[in-house]
């Protein structure tokens, strides 16, 4: 059961919207819920174009960063690219990688090993840049916080270009040029960038200064996009453009390893959106950096060969289906470890340790455990006399900020407010968790932690027409700062034989019928709400309105979110 939470938008500037554009009430909340204010407002949302793509040298350093690998480029030096193993990190590499090949550049790239370099620029990866002869290393996705290796870097005579979106500590490191819109005093208009599209914005300004047409730029927008759906970053502003433009693509796509990718994610010829890439896609190269080597990715990404690109498509999926299982096992030993160790009517925050947990996998169990009981969660793989451990959290708890207060406790940490990385010493893990324990308890309250629904506002389903699913389609992309609305109607009769379905019957499957109109609803992992369909009584739902493909034929239909007894 979730709170419903129904958004306020300006009652003056609903009434304006739905008579400015001649449409429904409901149509102008949502409207108004994202800050389209006027039909001229409108304009950009719904037809998002490249033009709308913000100059690159607004981004602090870009034209020091830009020259430096003209100059490179025009001297035939060889650039080193070092990425993150992450979706965005690899798929950002991949495609800086080819942009300076086809404008003639030596280059490579190197993703560090997980396990044995841990994240972010590495020493190892350092070493290879200098042994292989580079004259300039490009990080991607991350190095805002790599203040000893990118000295470590310059020693060796190497040349630093930190590319990362990652929250930057009060020290940055000595590199020539630092593109971070996060940064202290970056002016670029825009902060929600991935680390991939950061380097997306260095490749415009090099083809700006070489007066090389963007479309060599914009033909990696494929690669970009799906950084940037990994990276679950806002899908507004310059995102929106990124990944609306770049779906387009993606579905098109002649790069090999791309195309193997979406035929082993089951997505070959499927209409994508986000929440299919970061579901089907996403995973399988999140799994070869966290079993296995992640360079594999870069080389699937970049290869011309279809034959290559099967053959490492089919070893990621095989890797997919091993830390499925490595992670199941993990998730349930957490969960036992939360009832036997954390008291969840005094704690607000999950933390947890075993020897046994696999280090690759420990992200995903942290966001399962903080959506099993909507609260922030760390994992830590604990090995010797340190433990290396991912954190998610809830909104209204900035992880950053929160394990800042805690650095006493910890031999490092860094990422986002929603998502963050660490490092603690066996003998301080009690300190920390008490400590993390306690600032959770002191900004949550108990209303943070129940799982709550946000509803644009309540619909008649006979609204439900041509119109309104034409508008929906144009709403899209969704994801963060843009999710797919959700409405509440009350009053709805369950019908047409409701079922379990699914191979745990897990899922609930009926007609909801308003008045004279009925239509399909499937409810995924609401099987427990199966009573309330069989007791003749009403209930109100909340839920998303889709279109359903099956054999050929499309429907309506409503896919329920959560359901209330009347």
């Amino acid at each position: 059961m979730a709170i419903w939470k129904l958004k306020d938008p300006d009652p003056a500037i609903v009434a304006r919207l739905a008579d400015e554009f001649d449409t429904t009430d409901i149509i102008a909340r949502v409207l108004a819920s994202r800050g389209i204010e006027s039909f001229e407002k409108s304009r950009t949302f719904f037809d998002p174009d490249l033009a709308h793509l913000h100059n690159p040298f607004l981004m602090k350093d870009m034209e020091k960063a830009a020259g430096l690998v003209k100059s490179h480029v025009e001297a035939g030096n060889k650039i080193f690219i070092f990425g993150d193993y992450d979706v965005d990190g690899t798929t950002g590499s991949a495609a800086l990688c080819m942009f300076l090949r086809e404008i003639g550049c030596k280059t490579k790239v190197y993703i560090p090993d997980r396990i044995a370099e841990g994240y972010g620029l590495s020493q190892t990866g350092i070493d290879k840049a200098a042994d292989w002869g580079a004259d300039l290393l490009i990080s991607c996705d991350c190095g805002i916080n790599a203040v000893a290796e990118v000295a470590y870097a310059k020693s060796h005579n190497l040349k630093v270009i930190v590319t990362d979106h990652h929250t930057p500590d009060k020290t940055l490191p000595d590199a020539e040029a630092i593109l971070n819109p996060k940064q202290p005093n970056c002016n670029y208009p825009f902060k929600g960038l991935c680390g991939g599209a950061v380097v997306f914005k260095l490749m415009q300004a090099v083809a700006r200064l070489l007066s090389i047409g963007e479309e060599k730029v914009f033909r990696y927008l494929d690669l970009i996009t799906l950084g940037t759906a990994a990276d679950i970053v806002p899908l507004t502003d310059e995102n929106r453009v990124i990944v609306a433009k770049g779906l387009k693509r993606l579905a098109k796509t002649r790069k090999p390893g791309l195309r193997a990718l979406l035929e082993v994610s089951g997505l070959g010829g499927k209409p994508l959106t986000i929440g299919r890439l970061l579901f089907r896609a996403a995973p399988r190269i999140n799994a070869a950096g966290r079993l296995g080597d992640a360079n594999r990715v870069v080389q699937l990404l970049v290869t011309e060969s279809f034959s290559e690109a099967e053959k490492l498509a089919g070893e990621l999926d095989d890797e997919n289906r091993a830390r499925q299982e490595i992670q199941a096992s993990i998730v349930d030993d957490a969960i036992r470890k939360v009832n036997a160790e954390i008291d969840l009517e005094k704690e607000r925050a999950i933390v947890l340790w075993d020897e046994t947990w696999h280090e690759g996998v420990i992200g995903i169990v942290a966001s399962k455990i903080k959506e099993t009981y909507n609260r922030p969660a760390v994992i830590i793989s604990l090995k010797d006399e340190a433990g290396k451990g991912s954190a998610r959290s809830v909104s209204g708890f900035d992880l950053f900020e929160n394990l800042s207060l805690c650095k006493e406790t910890l031999q490092g940490y860094g990422g986002h407010p929603m998502a963050a990385g660490l490092t603690v010493s066996r003998e301080r893990l009690e300190d920390f968790r008490s400590k993390f324990s306690t600032l959770a308890t002191e900004k949550l309250d108990k209303n943070q932690l129940i799982n709550s629904l946000d509803i644009e506002g309540e619909m008649d389903l006979n609204l439900i027409d041509g119109r309104f699913m034409k508008f929906l389609d144009k709403l899209a992309p969704y994801g963060p700062g843009n999710m797919t609305p959700k409405f509440i109607t009350r009053n709805v009769m369950p019908g047409g034989e409701p079922k379990l379905v699914g191979k745990s019957n897990n899922h609930l499957k009926f007609k909801a019928k308003y008045g004279k109109i009925s239509y399909d609803a499937i409810g995924f992992d609401k099987g427990n709400h199966f009573e309330k369909m069989i007791n003749g009584k009403p209930i109100d739902i909340a839920y998303v309105v889709e279109q359903n493909e099956w054999q050929g034929t499309s429907s309506i239909q409503l896919n329920i979110r959560d359901i209330k007894q009347r």
